[in-house]
């Protein structure tokens, strides 16, 4: 990679820096990331070695466990800052990829009903691969959004924001663990979360508060309170170099991780002049669940379409996290709603019974509100939450430290077995594209749900359980099924895809098929798909 020296030791891709994309990097901003780095990464590093280590424990039959439960952050009679005006209807969230033009003004538009979302999140993690063009789009897109400027041209259509008439536009960063390749400073790869939340608020900030709104962001995979302190210090370093009062940045993590689900109150401790609230993240958790106990034979998770907020580890997760946020005075989100809409009346109709369960589900537990991946299931969910927030809602007789370690509850079947396979051909088929979620079998797949099917499959095979079905699962019982759904796949693009591009589309599927059973039958399971977003190529 062929990179320029900016000076403040800050080194960027050539090919970017000739580009207009120059300008998302004044001195000052460029001045800023290198302070942020330098004070921040060698912490950051520190607590990276530690999830290790702590994977390490888990590895050898240890559980995560509640932390001490007379701290400050537990028997304290603290809350949360509190949560300015306009953030305080949030019934319905949508969220998509952030470097998407056209997919950004329909998540902040109405859709064809009428029906618009409350808040829309702007995501630069799982939903959108990390490719430098995508994370420099994203940029861009987030700095036209907030004033409801961005447009998308096609040849027959102009897609453009009502300013007077849209979601509350929200960002999600990447995550502690993730590196920004092709950005370095002093020779090491900035941190992409850092990254992300300082370009977004040294150029937004500004404009957020002449429109007497508060910069609102949202932060994954957070994993332990010492993290959530990191991630406060950067926000308080931010406000500072741009000289905006503490408390300026507001944030809700979300709690996504099985350890994190044992350190809530500790972790909302830690963010309490800057958060808004907490976020029931269900399908990382679900990952996160696998990861964590992978060598645990007596907790070897289910089919991942039967893991849903009815078993009790995941309802009681739910509910500790709105108890304590609660409690606190804080927001607690509600989940994601996955599907995108089936082709037939008939298959919209079942998916809008089952989103409208869902949420009916969150609703009455106490959810201020939810997410859905999709505009269509907007109208469905808003229906479910009646009132602007359910902040009273303190579930007196649920108690916060009720069970929610996994448990091994089945089913375990071919049927699962095939669903992980086919969402890995189909998401690394979009991978390879630079596309980070795929609608595929009328679910929006996107990272987590990736990991999920990635985890699933390596656990399954490292015990090589028994399936219901009789059947033992092996590498070549594994290697099998992945040429079933590669032949099937094949067949079902090919009556959306051209003829003369039969050829190329068999070729681009059998890469996939190819790198999704490489890993989901490595050795070791990786703690994430990647670390790094790619370096750029010349």
């Amino acid at each position: 990679m062929s990179t320029i020296n900016i000076g403040e030791g800050f080194s960027f891709p050539k090919k970017f820096w000739e580009s207009d994309y120059q300008e998302l990097f004044p001195p000052e901003l460029i001045k800023l990331l290198k302070n942020l780095h330098e004070r921040l990464n060698p912490e950051r590093l520190r607590l990276l070695e530690a999830r290790k280590v702590r994977q390490e424990h888990y590895d050898r039959g240890e559980v995560p466990e509640f932390l001490d439960r007379n701290s400050e952050a537990v028997k304290g009679s603290w809350k949360v800052a509190p949560i300015p005006r306009e953030l305080l209807c949030r019934r319905v969230e949508i969220t998509g990829p952030v470097n998407v033009p056209k997919m950004v003004i329909n998540m902040l538009s109405r859709n064809e009903k009428g029906e618009r979302a409350d808040m829309a999140m702007l995501d630069f993690e799982d939903s959108m691969k990390p490719s430098f063009q995508n994370v420099l789009d994203g940029y861009k897109n987030v700095i036209l959004a907030v004033p409801g400027k961005l447009t998308y041209f096609t040849e027959d259509k102009k897609y453009q924001l009502n300013p007077n008439d849209m979601a509350y536009v929200m960002v999600r960063c990447r995550g502690l663990h993730l590196n920004e390749t092709n950005i370095k400073i002093n020779g090491e790869e900035i941190s992409a979360g850092l990254l992300d939340l300082a370009v977004c608020f040294f150029h937004t900030a500004r404009q957020y508060r002449l429109q007497n709104k508060t910069p609102k962001y949202y932060v994954p995979k957070c994993e332990h309170y010492l993290e959530a302190r990191w991630w406060n210090n950067l926000f308080v370093e931010l406000e500072r170099a741009t000289k905006f009062p503490i408390g300026t940045l507001r944030a809700t993590f979300l709690i996504e991780t099985l350890p994190a689900t044992f350190q809530v109150e500790e972790i909302l401790y830690e963010l309490r002049d800057h958060a808004v609230g907490l976020n029931v993240g269900r399908w990382d958790k679900i990952f996160s669940d696998i990861k964590v106990l992978r060598n645990h034979p007596e907790r070897i998770m289910a089919d991942r379409s039967s893991i849903n907020m009815e078993r009790s580890w995941m309802e009681n997760y739910a509910k500790r996290v709105i108890k304590i946020c609660h409690s606190r005075g804080a927001f607690a989100m509600g989940g994601m709603s996955a599907f995108t809409p089936g082709k037939s009346p008939e298959l919209r109709l079942e998916q809008t019974q089952k989103v409208s369960a869902d949420k009916k589900r969150e609703a009455d537990w106490g959810h201020d509100g939810c997410w859905v991946s999709h505009p269509y299931f907007i109208g469905v969910a808003m229906n479910a939450f009646k009132n602007e927030n359910q902040l009273k809602e303190t579930l007196p007789d649920f108690d916060k430290y009720s069970d929610i370690l996994p448990r091994s509850e089945g089913p375990h079947t071919i049927g699962g077995l095939r669903t992980n396979v086919r969402v890995g051909i189909a998401y690394m088929h979009g991978w390879m594209k630079d596309i980070g979620c795929v609608a595929f079998d009328n679910l929006m797949e996107d990272l987590a749900t990736l990991e999920i099917s990635r985890a699933q499959v390596w656990q399954w095979l490292h015990h090589q359980i028994t399936l219901d079905d009789g059947v033992q699962v092996t590498k070549s019982l594994v290697a099998s099924i992945f040429a079933d759904e590669f032949q099937k796949i094949l067949e079902e693009m090919k009556h959306e895809t051209p003829e003369n591009r039969h050829r190329e589309l068999f070729v681009e599927l059998e890469e996939a098929r190819d790198m999704a059973l490489r890993i989901f039958t490595q050795d070791e399971l990786s703690d994430f798909l990647t670390t790094t977003s790619e370096p750029v190529e010349y």
